[in-house]
Parts: C-alpha cells; structure tokens; sequence
C-alpha cells in the first residue's frame, strides 16, 4: 500500500494514484509524489501536518525519514491521530539522484508563477496539494516541515530556517525542535519564497525549512542522529504533544545581507568547502562581481550560510547572519 506509493516515486513513475485503508485511517494520493493520511479519529492536540521532502532531489534522508513514517502507519505500530500530508517534490530530480533538474524548485513556491518548464509546473502542483490540504482541515493548526540536507558541512549540522513572514512563531516550536535536538536557528530577514515561506505566508502556518546534516546517497545517511527529530515527526502523526527542552541551547542567528550573482564573473572569496556558519571578520572581502562590486565586512563579524557561487544570474549565493539571543 504505502510502500507501493513510495516506491513509485522513487522510481519516477508519475501515473501512480492509490487510495486505500490504513489501521488508524485512509489515504490516497490525489497525484505522484503527493500522499494524504485521513485519521479515523483525530486527537485533540493533532496539527494539520506537511511533511514535505525531496524539494531538492538529491536529498535523500528525509525521503528515509519519510519512509520510516510510513512504514510505522502502515503496519498499525504508530497511531494516525492528525491529518498529514507528505510531498516528495522534485520526482525527476529524485529519480536522477540531481539537486533539480532545470530550475531551483525551492526558489519558486509564489502565487501568480508564470514560469514555464518541469519544475515550474510541479511547484503549480505543490502549492495546489497544499491549499486543498488545509482548506480540508481548517479546524486544525496549519503545520509544514520541510525536510533538506544541506550542500556543505556544517558547524551545526542540524539546523532550522524560519521564514520572513508576519506570522511569528509559536514558543513552543523552539521547545519542540530543541527536544529534537536541532542545534541551530537562522532567522530569515526577507521573504524567499521557499517551501516553507509559501505555507507560514499564505496559510499563516508554522512552516520551517529543516536542514538535517549532509547529502548524501540512500543508505548513506546517519540516521541514528536524526532519531530526536524523528521522534518529532512521529508525535505530531500521532496527534500527541512533542517532548520540549530549553530552547536557549540552540545557537541563534538573524540573516543580516544576502549575497547575490549578478554577473557570469562572480566570485566567492573564501574556499569552496568552508562549513556553514563559519564566521569572518570585519575588513574580510567575501564576494566580487563585475556588476555589484565586492562586498566586505564591515564593524560585526558575519557568518556564511548556504554559499554557492554557481547559482543562477540574480539569485542568492550566499546568507550572511549575526548571533542573536532573542528567542520569541
């Protein structure tokens, strides 16, 4: 049942719809890659929960740790006690074990795309799946988890993105996540129109971006580390209040500048293989662009996230943030 769902997505092949019972409930997958669990009976404390994973396809623990979900659903050991829905996002990407296959899907989750091509068309799809989702459950708090691993090492390897939205976050995620045993917060400063940014700006959910380590090929992936943020997942399925633990033990960073390409002779000033969050000091050259001029540090040290300097023309190459204690 849901294995077959699974594997079908796993082998690329789009045609697959299935609908069927659940010992705790039913599902069916309105289209490829896209999965709805209906509780038989939801309890109290249940969330309307996306899972999503695969957005980038290469990706691939989140797809295990999707699949560890499934297969405790399936055999009647975890309880269904909230609506979930589980995306896997990029199928094609996925099944070419590729980051995306013409365009960064995760650069495109806005209303009104005009965009034409594969990944333009899917995120059309996601953003629809996601709609219909939570109109469906609209007595229940609207919750997205969108699962990633980073490009690069990390000096936090398991760290959480909040997107820039007028809706704040709840305290009791940072409660939540910190039982988890993720390691970090990166504040966004502007929207970016990620996965998760579409979910808290248009449907006012509690939406994150996880990263969850480093890439890394199926069966590559240390999954014994993501069992806190497993455990996670595994209570908001069962619609039971998470573990907390004191959010002040997670390292807390606010993104100050973005970095941009904006010409074909871009450049990055530092090694292509620094982990993420590693921190440089005021006068420090980081970037050079023909178009944009070189950008330095100025009076406070800034730590890098997400640095990739073969992104597109005008799209981000790199996230700039300061420490910060504020915890809301």
């Amino acid at each position: 049942m849901l294995n077959d769902w699974l594997d079908a997505a796993l082998g690329g092949d789009e045609t697959s719809v299935l609908s069927g019972n659940l010992p705790f409930g039913r599902y069916c997958s309105p289209a490829p890659g896209i999965l709805e669990l209906i509780p038989i009976q939801p309890r109290p404390d249940a969330h309307a929960c996306v899972i999503s994973a695969a957005i980038h396809g290469n990706e691939t623990a989140p797809v295990e740790l999707v699949g560890e979900l499934l297969a405790g659903i399936e055999a009647g050991t975890l309880y269904l006690g909230a609506p979930v829905l589980i995306i896997l996002g990029n199928l094609e990407a996925l099944a070419n074990n590729e980051r995306f296959i013409t365009t960064n899907l995760n650069r495109l989750f806005k209303r009104g795309l005009e965009e034409a091509g594969g990944e333009p068309t899917r995120a059309r799809e996601l953003m629809a799946a996601v709609d219909r989702f939570y109109q469906s459950h609209a007595d229940f708090s609207a919750l997205h988890y969108d699962l990633h691993t980073a490009i690069r090492e990390s000096r936090y390897p398991r760290f959480v993105v909040e997107p820039f939205a007028e809706t704040p976050t709840q305290p009791e995620q940072w409660q939540w996540l910190a039982a988890a045993d993720i390691q970090a917060v990166l504040r966004q400063h502007q929207p970016s129109w990620t996965f998760s940014h579409y979910s808290r700006h248009y449907h006012g959910a509690q939406a994150f971006t996880l990263e969850l380590g480093r890439v890394a090929p199926f069966g590559g992936n240390d999954l014994e580390s993501l069992a806190p943020f497993l455990g996670l997942l595994e209570a908001l399925v069962k619609g039971e209040p998470p573990a907390t633990a004191d959010p002040q033990h997670m390292a807390f960073f606010q993104v100050t500048h973005e970095i941009k390409r904006h010409s074909m002779d871009f450049q990055l000033c530092f090694a292509e293989d620094i982990p993420n969050f590693t921190a440089f000091p005021p006068g420090t050259c980081l970037a050079r662009d023909s178009t944009a001029g070189e950008f330095r540090v100025e009076e406070t040290p800034l730590y890098v996230v997400f640095p990739n300097a073969r992104v597109a023309l005008g799209e981000r190459a790199a996230l700039l943030a300061t420490p910060t204690t504020k915890v809301e």
